[in-house]
């Protein structure tokens, strides 16, 4: 007797479980769908105002990641059965289409640095993509998330080197807590 209630618990907590995993893997795609969208529109912006023809190109590839990643994305979130959602889809919009413009205006320094800090956030964002694929046995997703999070990486690492000896950093490290 005692052991059909343990499995009837066990079944709760698989389908509890599964049902969290589902909804906060379908949670963080559909952020980082929209937050790549910003991220897009903020590289672009970002490499124009940029003088350096090496600094250029490489923040322009990396918008161009930013748009790989969206799709990558896009076609997981339709797999399983979900949408974008369209108000973070416009909050996104206007944010990356702002900070774009904002890169003319502000400086090299402030871009560099919190795009880093940014990419440093989406490598944990699918890192954690992977973990509930994984409880989720979502296998074929596990490869794209991870290549994405290294790909975040790469993106984190050469806006570190670009601030690593900027006059500014200690003190933006010691409020931002990156670099």
């Amino acid at each position: 007797m005692s052991n059909i209630a343990f499995q009837g618990i066990e079944a709760v907590t698989l389908a509890t479980t599964t049902e969290a995993a589902r909804s906060a893997l379908i949670g963080i795609l559909q952020n980082a769908f929209s937050g790549e969208l910003a991220a897009a529109y903020a590289y672009r912006g970002h490499w124009k105002s940029l003088r350096k023809p090496s600094e250029r190109e490489k923040v322009r590839s990396i918008e161009n990641d930013e748009w790989i990643h969206r799709e990558n994305v896009r076609q997981i979130l339709n797999q399983l059965k979900a949408s974008p959602r369209r108000g973070r889809e416009v909050r996104a919009w206007l944010i990356g289409r702002s900070l774009g413009i904002g890169c003319h205006l502000i400086g090299w320094f402030l871009p560099m640095y919190f795009a880093g800090r940014l990419e440093s956030r989406n490598i944990a964002e699918y890192e954690t993509a992977v973990q509930h694929a994984r409880t989720l046995g979502l296998a074929e997703y596990l490869d794209e998330l991870r290549v994405m999070a290294d790909v975040e990486r790469d993106h984190e690492a050469f806006f570190r080197e670009m601030v690593a000896t900027h006059r500014l950093l200690p003190v933006f490290r010691s409020i931002f807590k990156w670099g």
